[in-house]
């Protein structure tokens, strides 16, 4: 049957394209002016030429950052910080989300352990508590104070709590006849099923700790430990960022180009890793596990 569409719907749809689109131009565009102006020369940006296309190309200020250890420094605690901390929260999400979704037969503590974790959402540690806490476990100044405080997220454990919930439960009864535990029900079960909801937390993880700064400034007495969005905000602070190089003095940059490049690199990570998760990202995953 062809849907017969009036006026209204029409005028209703032209509408959502325009407002969607205008949505993501406001998105992009910002993203494509910084690389812009990353791009073009300290003449054309002074005088104000560059908008969404480089003026004057030269890649200068991408020569100047890549020439600065401390930003390759940083860059590194920053991709380090990326993959432990990704690894180590969807592990222990996986582990505390698995016990939780059973029903309060089968886990006889669960409601206790589950008030146990909403409550922390509601009432936070505080800043100073974290602080004196990360400092007597003596983890100041190295990658796990970046790590450890949030591994946990009491948010990403409720999505994935949800999601188990809602796989049928006969998957699971037939492995256990089968002589399955609950070790191997959640490693070859469960967790092929949770794909989607896993990729999804694990961006959320990922663009938390690579977007994540104040941490890096608290907990970080060295400027070498700083991850990138530390640095980058150190150097924000600062009267004449191009002093980070001798080299600047024989570049045409300037501190709008070379703020520009910097942001650009610092972004650029999370854009390559969307599309890869993207493809988790779907419905019915789970039907036709079951057949009757």
């Amino acid at each position: 049957m062809i849907e017969s569409r009036t006026f209204s719907r029409r005028l209703f749809i032209a509408a959502n394209y325009t407002l969607m689109t205008a949505l993501g131009l406001l998105c992009i565009l910002p993203f494509i002016h910084v690389w812009a102006l990353s791009a073009s020369s300290a003449g054309a940006v002074s005088a104000g030429y560059v908008t969404f296309w480089p003026v004057q190309f030269n890649s200068d200020a991408y020569r100047l950052i890549l020439n600065d250890p401390k930003f390759i420094r940083a860059f590194g605690v920053s991709l380090e910080r990326l993959l432990l901390g990704t690894i180590l929260g969807l592990t222990m999400t996986l582990f505390t989300a698995y016990p939780l979704s059973k029903e309060s037969g089968s886990f006889r503590s669960r409601t206790v352990y589950v008030w146990y974790f909403v409550v922390t959402m509601l009432i936070g540690g505080g800043l100073v508590p974290t602080y004196m806490a990360v400092r007597n476990y003596g983890l100041l100044d190295s990658i796990w104070a970046l790590v450890l405080p949030g591994a946990v997220s009491v948010f990403h454990v409720v999505l994935l709590l949800n999601f188990f919930r809602g796989l049928p439960k006969p998957l699971e009864e037939s492995a256990f006849i089968d002589g399955a535990g609950h070790l191997t029900i959640l490693l070859r079960i469960y967790l092929p099923l949770s794909l989607p909801a896993m990729a999804t937390i694990a961006l959320f993880t990922m663009v938390g700790h690579w977007n994540a700064w104040f941490d890096g400034l608290l907990y970080m007495n060295r400027t070498d430990n700083y991850p990138l969005q530390t640095y980058l905000q150190s150097l924000i602070a600062q009267p004449n960022i191009l002093q980070i190089t001798n080299l600047s003095e024989f570049l045409d940059v300037t501190e709008r180009t070379v703020r520009a490049a910097q942001i650009f690199v610092g972004t650029l990570p999370i854009l390559i890793v969307y599309p890869f998760l993207q493809r988790f990202f779907m419905k019915g995953i789970v039907l036709g596990s079951v057949k009757g």
